[in-house]
């Protein structure tokens, strides 16, 4: 496989800059993977294309106000990205990237808003850095007080307050993400009721998004890619959930590919999710025999992104390509703020 095989044409006009009005008026492609058909939806209709017994699983990350500015020592402005804490360096120590004029080096401190500084620990590979952050206090609470939302790059906008609120979902709970699990956007609590009370199972985990989800695949033999690790916890009642409807044949639904990884990276080769914590770097592309997961519920992605390869691998790349086009034809609003499909 080629990294050219999972090219399209997206006019950059349908790139979203801003969500809908309500986070459920945005627009639904229906893809069957039995009959190749595509049917366009609201996305309000989507529980009619649940039954009863379905286990939907959902990621219960919350992202965090992850961009933090401020100046080197020797007087530079600096921009800091946390990605990701590392759980075994003692203190506030986080992987992160950075943007300056001239990178700042190890032993360099950094002076960052309301009189956060930091020190910069060690260098890793491809721009990463090693950073401490110098504070004992709720580091979360304080970002929330000095951090920017971390908008995605081709959202081609400064962060409005209303960022905050919208590019969470609504039922965000786990701290530790820099990008939003963006299909579970479309879900308000009211969805998720009627969902239940038509039977539908719906039940967490967490996978904390890291900055891999948007970092471009650079070779061209697709197989020769590597992911970047990010975190994940499956609760036992999570798995237990999925387990049993697998036994008994019934559907699971993974909300975004971020579910979908983190049940597929968890299953044994018997389809059995096993519950726990852990680092997942699985890359799911065409020829993937899945264990688990039967429906996906996912927004559109970019073109030749490692997204667009998983469900390829879901629903064969020559369908994928035809909903997409017929998305582009149709007006679609694509990624983070844009529509959505349920591939089923």
């Amino acid at each position: 496989m080629k990294l050219t095989d999972f090219d399209y044409t997206l006019p950059s006009e349908l790139i979203a800059q801003y969500p809908t009005p309500q986070r459920d008026a945005s627009r639904l492609l229906v893809v069957r993977r039995d009959t190749g058909s595509l049917q366009d939806e609201p996305f309000s209709q989507i529980s009619h294309y649940f039954r009863a017994g379905d286990v939907l699983v959902v990621n219960d990350t919350r992202v965090i106000p992850a961009r933090l500015l401020g100046r080197k020592q020797t007087g530079g402005q600096v921009e800091v990205f946390l990605v990701r804490r590392l759980a075994d360096q003692p203190g506030q120590c986080w992987l992160c990237l950075t943007r300056s004029s001239k990178a700042p080096r190890p032993g360099m401190r950094l002076e960052l808003d309301q009189g956060l500084t930091a020190t910069v620990v060690e260098t890793g590979e491809q721009g990463y850095r090693t950073i401490r952050f110098d504070y004992d206090g709720d580091f979360l609470a304080l970002l929330e007080q000095i951090g920017q939302v971390p908008l995605p790059p081709y959202i081609q906008r400064a962060p409005a307050e209303a960022d905050r609120e919208r590019y969470q979902t609504t039922f965000s709970a786990a701290p530790g993400a820099v990008a939003a699990p963006t299909a579970g956007l479309h879900f308000t609590p009211q969805i998720l009721d009627e969902l239940r009370q038509k039977g539908v199972i719906i039940c967490p985990l967490t996978l904390h998004v890291g900055l891999g989800t948007f970092l471009p695949v650079r070779v061209e033999n697709v197989r020769e890619h590597r992911m970047h690790a990010e975190a994940f916890a499956i609760p036992q009642a999570t798995a237990d959930a999925v387990n049993d409807a697998c036994r008994e044949g019934r559907r699971v639904v993974a909300l975004g590919t971020t579910v979908t990884r983190t049940l597929e990276h968890a299953a044994t080769a018997r389809g059995c999710v096993v519950a726990g914590e852990g680092l997942t770097d699985i890359f799911i592309y065409p020829g993937y025999q899945f264990k688990v997961v039967d429906a996906l519920v996912t927004n559109f992605h970019l073109p030749q992104s490692t997204l667009l390869m998983l469900v390829s691998a879901l629903a064969g790349r020559e369908l994928m390509l035809q909903a997409y086009a017929h998305a582009v034809e149709q007006r679609y609003r694509f990624f983070s703020y844009g529509d959505c499909m349920l591939i089923c």
